[in-house]
C-alpha cells in the first residue's frame, strides 16, 4: 500500500522524499503550496497540527492501521523503525543515530533557515545583524559537521537516517552562503551521498507545482 507524502520542495521534505526512495516504500507526493497558504488548510491541519509539511499518511501502519505522521524527525524514526533500515536496532549503536538526528533537528536546520530569511529582510540595518548572527552560528555548524566527519563515513558511523536528515540542509549550503571547499570532510560526505541512486531519485521527484 502507498505512503501519501505531504510536502513541499524544502529541505525537510527533501529529507522524506529520500528516505523513502533509500528504504525503496512505495509512494505519492501530494503537494502543499506553502507560498499559497495551503498548509492552512482544514484537511492538512488534520494531519499535520502545527501546519508544517512535511507528514505522511501510512495506510499499512502498525498492526494494519492507518496511521498519520508528522514533523521530518519524527517521520524519519517512524520510517527507519517500519522497515528496519537506517536505524540500528542495537541502543549503542542507535544513540548517535538520535544525537545527531537531534542535532539536525534543534540547529542544522533553524539556524540555515534564519539565514534564508534574513537575506531577504528588506532593511538594511535589520539584515545585517541578523544575517551575522545566523551566518556565523550556521558555520558553526558545519565545523562540527565537518570534525565529526573527519573520524567516521557517515554521522552515525554507519548511514541511517541521520544523514538524510542533515542532508536535506546541507543541500541548501550556497543559500547558506557556505562553500563546501571550506569544509572538505563535508564535501566528501554530501558528494558520496549524492552518489547513490536513491538519494538522487529522491532530489530528482518532483515536490512542488513548478
Amino acid at each position: 500500500m502507498t505512503i501519501a507524502l505531504h510536502t513541499w520542495n524544502t529541505p525537510n521534505g527533501r529529507k522524506i522524499s529520500v528516505a523513502l526512495e533509500e528504504m525503496e516504500l512505495p509512494y505519492m507526493v501530494k503537494t502543499v503550496n506553502i507560498s499559497k497558504g495551503e498548509q492552512h488548510a482544514p484537511e492538512f491541519l488534520r494531519i499535520s497540527p502545527n501546519n508544517r509539511i512535511p507528514a505522511i499518511v501510512d495506510p499499512n501502519g502498525p498492526d494494519g492501521q492507518p496511521i498519520s505522521v508528522f514533523e521530518s524527525g519524527a517521520i524519519l524514526l517512524y520510517l527507519g523503525e517500519k522497515t528496519g533500515r537506517f536505524l540500528p536496532a542495537s541502543l549503542r549503536e542507535r544513540v548517535p543515530v538520535l544525537e545527531w538526528l537531534m542535532w539536525q533537528m534543534g540547529g542544522f536546520g533553524p539556524m540555515p533557515g534564519q539565514v534564508h530569511h534574513f537575506r531577504l529582510v528588506e532593511a538594511e540595518s535589520d539584515r545585517r545583524y541578523g544575517l551575522k548572527r545566523y551566518s556565523d552560528e550556521t558555520r558553526r555548524l558545519y565545523g562540527v559537521l565537518d570534525r565529526r566527519l573527519a573520524e567516521v563515513e557517515y554521522v552515525a558511523g554507519a548511514l541511517s537516517v541521520a544523514d538524510f536528515a542533515i542532508l536535506g540542509w546541507a543541500w541548501r549550503h550556497e543559500r547558506h552562503q557556505v562553500s563546501l571547499d571550506d569544509f572538505p570532510n563535508v564535501k566528501r560526505w554530501y558528494e558520496a551521498l549524492f552518489a547513490r541512486p536513491g538519494v538522487q531519485r529522491g532530489f530528482d521527484v518532483k515536490l512542488d507545482d513548478a
